[in-house]
């Protein structure tokens, strides 16, 4: 019986964090190693583990995969979540590379300069009112289903419900007018796989703080 898949990252959420959900979600148990210390990375790099020389990297089935995206594909064909066919997939893709543009503004906030900081703020903001929330809240009422695609889960609908809790972290306010968007949320935080990962405790990891930044820097050589 093949063992638990083993997640090489560092202890925070960045690349990583979409591929805790999406096994978590499946139901899949894993266990991480985390990267503490510049050496921690360079040795991966040296023993040949990281093709690019970078991570995410997870092992899973005796394979070493790296890059997020091939990641995330392997696991929702492997786990039923990649759609029904190659139009349902092509769905999935756009949406979740949607879900992607916005994930990264995000995610790259806190290395924002100061004197950016409200303006990108504002900015994103309104990417979220105006684009992207409206155009999934749109999917939905298009089809009036429970999921994205094809009435069931989906890498998409796990993806984007992560984002709506990142989202609601940062601006809680912003989620208020997209009532398909907030019942889409409460029923995949319902599911049990999900519901267990929502619990404090689990491998979910923390938004960002300053302490973890300065770590990270260290770690990946950050100026």
């Amino acid at each position: 019986m093949a063992g638990k898949p083993i997640l090489h990252y560092v202890k925070a959420r960045g690349r990583m964090e979409s591929i805790r959900w999406l096994l978590a979600a499946a139901g899949v148990e894993f266990e991480e190693k985390f990267i503490e210390t510049p050496d921690d990375l360079e040795d991966l790099r040296k023993d040949g583990s990281l093709m690019f020389q970078q991570v995410p990297m997870v092992e899973i089935d005796g394979m070493k995969l790296v890059q997020s995206r091939a990641i995330l594909n392997y696991i929702a064909t492997k786990y039923n979540l990649y759609g029904k066919d190659i139009k349902e997939r092509a769905l999935i893709d756009m949406y979740t590379e949607g879900m992607a543009d916005l994930y990264d503004m995000i995610m790259m906030l806190p290395l924002c300069p100061p004197n950016e900081k409200d303006a990108k703020i504002a900015m994103i903001k309104e990417r979220i009112t105006t684009r992207y929330f409206p155009a999934f809240e749109k999917v939905l009422k298009s089809h009036g289903q429970d999921y994205l695609v094809g009435n069931k889960l989906s890498r998409a609908d796990i993806f984007l419900v992560e984002l709506l809790y990142c989202v609601d972290e940062f601006d809680p306010s912003l989620l208020a007018n997209f009532s398909l968007l907030k019942g889409l949320k409460a029923r995949i935080s319902n599911l049990p796989t999900v519901k267990k990962f929502l619990q404090p405790g689990s491998q979910r990891q923390p938004p960002i703080d300053e302490k973890t930044l300065g770590k990270l820097k260290k770690i990946f050589t950050l100026q």
